[in-house]
């Protein structure tokens, strides 16, 4: 065998083939590795998101607003008459009730106003009596052409006098009456008393000073404004039933139910809302005049609508999108148009189907057609998701 010049070498053809042979599988091997070093890199190019599945379900469509809580009814109690206090019935901050008594002034001297118009009103019957006997005498003595006719003139005169002196002196007692009943100041509505101003001893003018603040707290209103967009749908449905409107309370796991009661006349230029007021039976005393609440009116109801969670939503400069993982674990971009809200989801218009999944968190990094691997909430990096998975899991 004739020998063979390899890299200016000689060396026997059988042994130079076996060098060929040796070569080869050694870039086999090479390419090998660089093919798999590929993959893990492609693989390592994944972006690490959360997702989650689209839903088909029921959602209330609701408006949201602060509201202010207002008394029903608010009654500021004044004196009618001038004189000292001589007793508070109450405590401050105490509920009273229609009719209970409140303060008492002193009634001496209405009580003895009162004494003298009702003696000048008998003074009065009794001449007014004497009058009457009088004017019958004359008039049967005129009537027989006995009387003159001045005689029967002066004595009706004086008749018509007694009886017009009795009216006013019945209507003077009557008019004492009251001003006596003045001396008792009662609640005229139930609810709850606020600070007591003036207490016993001071001296009280009439109409001008307030003694106490009464407020109706059962029931009690809620006002808000919602804007003026909604006024047609809110009529609509007042036709037909009643608005329900749930109040949550800073600090409190219950949450009233009460229902819509008043929609303003006008609409306010300024800010573009319409005022509503919403009451609440408010039993337990939960809502307190002045308060401020949030109020959450639900207006109806959308059946099997398509649903994702709200932070699946992104905005761009040609509207709002969402990512939806393919089964080939990448990403694809998909225009929506995002509706009602209702605990952290959000009714959407566009390409989804139930059963897709969308991206819920790292969708910044995230382009169409950008490889993605799924990882678990609550996942620190990327290396917590070994391998990708399905859509969905």
């Amino acid at each position: 065998m004739k020998p063979v010049h390899f890299k200016g070498m000689l060396y026997p053809a059988r042994k130079a083939f076996a060098i060929l042979i040796a070569i080869t599988l050694a870039l086999s091997v090479s390419c090998s590795r660089s093919g798999n070093d590929g993959n893990k890199g492609r693989q390592r190019g994944a972006i690490p998101v959360l997702v989650a599945p689209v839903r088909a379900k029921d959602m209330p469509v609701q408006i949201e607003a602060i509201g202010n809580v207002e008394a029903f009814s608010m009654v500021a109690v004044r004196p009618q008459i001038t004189g000292p206090i001589t007793q508070v019935h109450f405590e401050e901050g105490r509920e009273v009730r229609a009719g209970d008594l409140l303060f008492s002034i002193d009634s001496r001297p209405l009580e003895s106003a009162s004494n003298q118009m009702r003696a000048n009103l008998k003074r009065a019957e009794a001449q007014m009596a004497s009058a009457r006997l009088d004017y019958e005498r004359v008039s049967n003595l005129f009537a027989n052409k006995i009387a003159s006719q001045q005689a029967y003139d002066t004595t009706k005169a004086t008749f018509d006098s007694a009886v017009a002196t009795v009216l006013a002196d019945s209507a003077a007692v009557s008019n004492a009456q009251v001003s006596l009943g003045y001396t008792e100041i009662r609640s005229p509505i139930d609810g709850r008393t606020g600070g007591l101003a003036l207490k016993a001893g001071n001296v009280v003018k009439a109409s001008d000073d307030v003694l106490v603040t009464i407020a109706q707290i059962r029931p009690i209103y809620a006002a808000f404004s919602v804007p003026e967009q909604h006024l047609s749908a809110i009529q609509s449905r007042m036709t037909t039933a009643s608005l329900p409107v749930t109040a949550s309370v800073p600090g409190v796991d219950t949450r009233p139910v009460g229902r819509l009661a008043f929609v303003n006349n006008t609409v306010d230029t300024n800010t573009g809302t319409i005022l509503l007021k919403a009451v609440f039976p408010n039993d337990d005393n939960l809502l307190w005049p002045g308060q401020f609440i949030r109020l959450t009116m639900t207006l109806s109801n959308l059946t099997q609508a398509i649903v994702v969670p709200s932070q699946a939503i992104q905005s761009g400069q040609n509207g709002e999108y969402v990512f939806v993982v393919q089964p080939d674990q990448t990403a694809e971009m998909r225009s929506v148009n995002s509706g009602v809200t209702y605990n952290g989801e959000t009714v959407l218009e566009g390409e989804l189907k139930t059963g897709e999944t969308v991206v819920t968190d790292g969708q910044l990094n995230l382009v169409s057609g950008r490889a993605v691997i799924v990882k678990t909430a609550g996942a620190g990096d990327s290396s917590d998701a070994e391998k990708p998975q399905g859509p969905g899991k």
